[in-house]
């Protein structure tokens, strides 16, 4: 005989359990944030600047109009397809700091395949350079792979170290090789095939075909990860490489593919950034970092803020992007030091990081609990 009054709750969880975890991985991140608010409150008000005036400013310069949601969008889009790329890694069991270089050898390889065949149709030539950019990411990401593999080298400190290898290839190629003609104290190519550009999207703001590129490959990145055999594997090397060596996995290739995935993500990110710029040139001056703009460790954040989750990367990746386009409003409103900002986003990134272990003890301890209650 079949009873409802005291249903047999030893083994699967409750529904409130379900929901108890993604509603406490979503306040505690949101509620770091606003902390992180407070304290950029107490600065303003160091420096005799209204936070009310500020924040209203800095909201208004992220998504006060149009033209504010398109900057908003073209600022999230390296960090979301970093984001996407580091939730790959991290969801193997291991840590990608290499963005920056990443981001650098996509855009390298995206632009010589444009300088190679800068007449092929747009149909052809666009799909061709964003591929080239994973190519280039890829294979950077797999150095450090293969090494951590095969070679116990720790990939925290190999991915740092290609960061600035990267950084002098791109300065190296800027100094003659790929330099536009005519303007030798520049590091710039000349201006790219317009076959090439990434066509803007209707609206009439600066906003290009890289936003959808962007939201396809967290899209996909999702699917990947939890709806293929590949994913599989890569989550249960994350989870246990012993038991999953034992179940006859190959650990050490899972280890190289996550990062060589994880870097064809940041390159997609390079492409993008040259090729849906306003210059549509790949531009060394003043440095690798300000070519980047700091896209491959923002990412890091943004993936961390997401709980490593592609969509939830997504909307991560546009708070923070309005946080940045926003700051500049802010500073302009304020007429506060520049540095400000840098630190305001400082103060949100330790926040958030430190957030990370409160939210995984919250929703362990909201979990049991609902699990205790239901078997009284």
């Amino acid at each position: 005989m079949v009873t409802t009054e005291n249903p047999d709750t030893s083994g699967a969880p409750s529904l409130k359990a379900l929901w108890y975890g993604p509603l406490v991985g979503l306040v505690v991140p949101v509620l770091a944030v606003v902390a992180a608010l407070a304290v950029g409150a107490v600065l303003l008000l160091a420096l005799g600047a209204s936070p009310l005036t500020g924040y209203a400013a800095l909201i208004d310069g992220a998504v006060g109009d149009w033209n504010a949601v398109a900057d908003t969008a073209i600022k999230s889009m390296p960090m979301l397809l970093v984001g996407v790329g580091i939730c790959i890694a991290f969801r193997t069991g291991v840590i990608n700091i290499g963005g920056e270089g990443q981001i650098i050898l996509g855009a390298i390889f995206a632009t010589l395949v444009a300088l190679a065949v800068p007449d092929l149709p747009s149909v052809f030539l666009i799909p061709l350079v964003l591929l080239a950019g994973a190519v280039g990411g890829a294979i950077w990401g797999a150095i450090p792979g293969a090494l951590k593999a095969y070679a116990g080298v720790s990939e925290i400190l190999s991915t740092i170290m290609m960061n600035i290898v990267a950084a002098q290839i791109l300065s190296f190629l800027l100094q003659d090789l790929l330099i536009e003609e005519g303007a030798i104290k520049i590091q710039q190519t000349r201006r790219l095939s317009h076959n090439a550009d990434l066509p803007l999207l209707p609206g009439g703001t600066r906003l290009h075909l890289g936003f959808l590129v962007a939201l396809l490959v967290a899209v996909i990145a999702y699917l990947l990860i939890y709806k293929t055999s590949l994913g599989f594997r890569l989550r249960a090397v994350g989870h246990s490489p012993d038991a999953s060596r034992y179940a006859g996995m190959q650990v050490k290739r899972s280890v190289v593919q996550a990062l060589a995935l994880s870097g064809a993500c940041a390159g997609v990110a390079g492409a993008v950034m040259v090729f849906g710029s306003i210059s549509h040139r790949l531009i060394g001056e003043g440095g690798a970092t300000a070519f980047t703009q700091g896209a491959g460790f923002n990412g890091i954040v943004v993936a961390l803020f997401g709980g490593l989750h592609p969509l939830y990367t997504v909307p991560a990746s546009f708070l923070f992007g309005g946080m940045l386009i926003g700051g500049i409003e802010l500073q302009r409103e304020l007429q506060v030091p520049a540095a400000l900002i840098v630190a305001l986003n400082g103060v949100v990134v330790v926040f958030v990081v430190s957030s990370l272990r409160l939210k995984t003890k919250l929703q362990r301890w909201s979990e049991d609990a609902v699990l205790r209650r239901g078997r009284k």
